[in-house]
């Protein structure tokens, strides 16, 4: 998948995703504002609430969702003989997507109010949806294959080493210059302190001062265009780079652990939503559309 593409594909998630938000808010926010005691004299009543013809539907096409956003991801993970049909980091994406549409729905189903058996489930949903956005920008900060495989330490580091290449061939530099940029790097940025979480914003303004002090360097020297724009661009990888391979043990342990807790709230999620199913199946409920 071409970058155009990935961008129209995770452009689409996005759309549906804010379509269906926009769509259920702009139909319901009358009902949803109304206090509970007051809702069953609202026009909409029949419709919205959870065992309505709407809510009732929102309820079961959510728990679609989550279930085929859950199942396709894993079952991508776990079988080699799916390896042909997107790299993981796609089906991955659409595990996100279907998840976020699918507590976005069962929510509007709830209209609002869960208790009993539900809200175990609910409050399930919740902690996997937040923990899943953790997850996420967890994920987003170690380096990965364009497959999706962890990249380990060696090469991060020889990563690094081609992008440093990269910047002494861009414009010839001789040794003194490319000392100069290498102990911007190294010392203005303070990658040396990249191995702990505190001082991100501290890290962030001495990144930028270190880019600037390098830029302004390339433009007394008379570097500009797309020479500039590229060796800029190398600078602010190889910082990138070399944070993250002083924190990149501590990003591995922190996802090993956060999958310690996201997954058995999936399963607990998973487990008292069949049992919500089979208590409504008993009280008669069926898919009224």
């Amino acid at each position: 998948m071409s970058k155009g593409v990935h961008l129209i594909y995770v452009g689409i998630f996005v759309a549906v995703t804010s379509m269906v938000f926009i769509a259920l808010s702009y139909k319901g926010l009358s009902y949803y504002r109304v206090s509970i005691e007051e809702r069953f004299y609202h026009p909409d009543h029949n419709s919205l609430k959870p065992s309505g013809n709407i809510g009732h539907s929102l309820g079961i096409i959510g728990s679609l969702c989550i279930i085929i956003g859950v199942g396709t991801y894993m079952a991508r993970k776990r079988y080699r003989s799916l390896s042909g049909l997107g790299l993981v980091k796609y089906w991955l994406e659409f595990h996100i997507f279907m998840c976020i549409l699918g507590t976005i729905l069962i929510v509007f189903h709830t209209a609002f109010k869960v208790g009993g058996l539900a809200a175990v489930s609910f409050w399930s949903m919740a902690t996997v949806f937040v923990s899943g956005i953790a997850g996420r920008v967890i994920y987003l900060q170690i380096p990965r294959t364009m497959e999706g495989r962890e990249l380990n330490l060696k090469e991060v580091r020889e990563m690094r080493n081609d992008i440093l290449e990269k910047i002494r061939d861009s414009h010839d530099f001789d040794d003194e210059s490319f000392k100069f940029i290498t102990y911007s790097i190294e010392n203005k940025s303070g990658i040396a302190a990249g191995n702990k979480f505190p001082g991100i914003l501290k890290n962030y303004f001495n990144d930028r001062n270190s880019v600037n002090e390098i830029s302004n360097y390339l433009k007394k020297n008379k570097i500009s265009g797309p020479e500039y724009s590229r060796i800029i661009t190398l600078v602010k990888d190889d910082i990138r780079l070399g944070r993250t391979i002083g924190r990149l043990d501590n990003l591995k342990n922190l996802f090993r652990y956060w999958h310690v807790f996201h997954l058995p709230f999936a399963i607990l999620m998973l487990i008292f939503l069949i049992l919500h199913v089979i208590v409504t199946v008993a009280l008669g409920y069926r898919w009224i559309l």
